[in-house]
């Protein structure tokens, strides 16, 4: 299959002042923000991507855009409403401290496959929606590109780490074990018996070895010799 590099969207206003901002509109990256996807978009200059599908909330719009300013080619860009935040319902706009106060706090730490957001979504529902388009890309691109082909999703904090379980063969539950930096990179290839995942949660580092096809198969015994850059 394919490759495809999840990116998170760089920091927003309502980060950096402890709001949940979920699907609200007209929230968008700050200055730090701004920054850190543009180094994203740098470490990925030397990928020659074939796609870029965003979330449509403008912060994650804002960040693709970083990275298709950056590549040398002429990717295809689109949307995807089934990479849009989870719907938090009555929790979106609140403080993260206020939140913590709530009794579905320690749920959403220890069990969120059992948690739906009071007028919103569950996030078993928020993990089954995002998984499906990202397998459903991925399918796409190789069969336009093939097997060598890189894309890039950008989406939000709860939605790569979603993905993330997914491919790990992980239990929802344990999803908060997980870290997704803003304007992090993570990458995952789905093989034919199951998925790989060769970074999470990455803000440096070179990745023009990405520029080679990533070769799919079984695990190598020992870990093997690692990918070449060009």
């Amino acid at each position: 299959m394919a490759t495809v590099i999840l990116v998170r969207h760089g920091r927003t206003t309502a980060n950096a002042t402890g709001l949940l901002a979920g699907r609200a509109v007209g929230v968008s990256l700050d200055q730090i923000g701004r920054d850190q996807a543009a180094l994203t978009g740098d470490r990925l200059a030397a990928v020659p991507v074939v796609g870029v599908v965003s979330s449509p909330l403008e912060r994650c719009q804002q960040t693709a855009q970083l990275i298709l300013d950056r590549q040398d080619g002429t990717p295809y860009a689109t949307v995807d409403p089934d990479l849009t935040e989870c719907d938090y319902g009555q929790w979106q706009g609140r403080t993260l401290s206020d939140l913590a106060t709530e009794n579905l706090w320690p749920v959403v730490q220890s069990q969120p496959s059992a948690v739906v957001f009071p007028g919103g979504e569950s996030m078993a529902a928020m993990q089954a929606r995002s998984v499906a388009a990202i397998r459903r890309h991925d399918a796409a691109f190789e069969a336009e590109h093939g097997p060598g082909a890189v894309w890039v999703a950008v989406s939000h904090g709860d939605i790569v780490k979603s993905i993330l379980a997914d491919a790990l063969g992980m239990h929802l539950d344990l999803f908060q074990r997980i870290n997704v930096g803003p304007a992090s990179v993570s990458i995952v290839r789905y093989g034919a018996s199951r998925p790989s995942v060769y970074a999470t949660n990455t803000d440096a580092g070179d990745l023009s070895w990405l520029s080679n096809a990533i070769h799919s198969g079984d695990a190598p015994v020992g870990g093997g010799a690692g990918q070449k850059a060009p």
